[in-house]
């Protein structure tokens, strides 16, 4: 790894961030103070030790996924990314959240997601190691048929998240586990900016 890397890189290993709505910080009745609750998690395996870079644990709230853009810009940054892959991850992300938000949480702002980045091997020998964003939400299960997106050719606002989701990304899969809807994100390092990767 080179030696201007080794030391921002730190910050990201075993790294987890808890956010918290602000409006959730309110006292509850013979409960103190609600801050996140603890969830079933044996399903989600985000990897072994050496992949684990960062765990993020939100509320839906949409008013934190500018700290979740700051981090994965960072991190994308630091992987080793191109400015406009950074961008392309980093939107991705935001848009899948959202979603998560709006259509698995129907606005709730109190309910829990998690984002885990991971990093994975090469797929093959034309690209590098890869970055992984597993996103998990204990909303409903989602019918894999609404997870097309609508055609492109419809004039209508909405409903392109999913399309450049698609286009941003390497790899992108849902799956159902136990009570765990799963969005698995990849994103693989072309050859000319590998470096955390390699």
């Amino acid at each position: 790894m080179p030696r201007r890397l080794a030391k921002p890189l730190a910050h990201f290993f075993f790294l987890t961030l808890r956010l918290f709505s602000l409006s959730l910080l309110e006292p509850r009745v013979g409960r103190g103070y609600l801050l996140m609750g603890r969830h079933d998690t044996k399903g989600v395996s985000p990897a072994s030790n050496d992949g684990f870079l960062l765990k993020l644990e939100l509320h839906s709230d949409p008013k934190l996924l500018c700290v979740v853009r700051g981090a994965l810009e960072n991190l994308t940054e630091v992987f080793g990314f191109s400015p406009p892959d950074r961008r392309s991850v980093t939107r991705a992300v935001d848009e899948a959240l959202t979603n998560i938000m709006r259509h698995c949480y129907q606005g709730q702002l109190d309910q829990p997601i998690e984002v885990y980045c991971t990093r994975v091997p090469r797929r093959s020998s034309s690209d590098g190691a890869g970055l992984q964003i597993l996103l998990c939400d204990y909303g409903p299960e989602v019918d894999p048929a609404k997870l097309r997106g609508r055609p492109l050719d419809e004039i209508k606002p909405g409903g392109l998240g999913l399309h450049f989701i698609r286009q941003s990304m390497d790899t992108v899969e849902y799956q159902r586990a136990g009570s765990t809807n799963q969005f698995r994100l990849v994103k693989y390092l072309q050859p000319s900016t590998q470096s955390l990767g390699s």
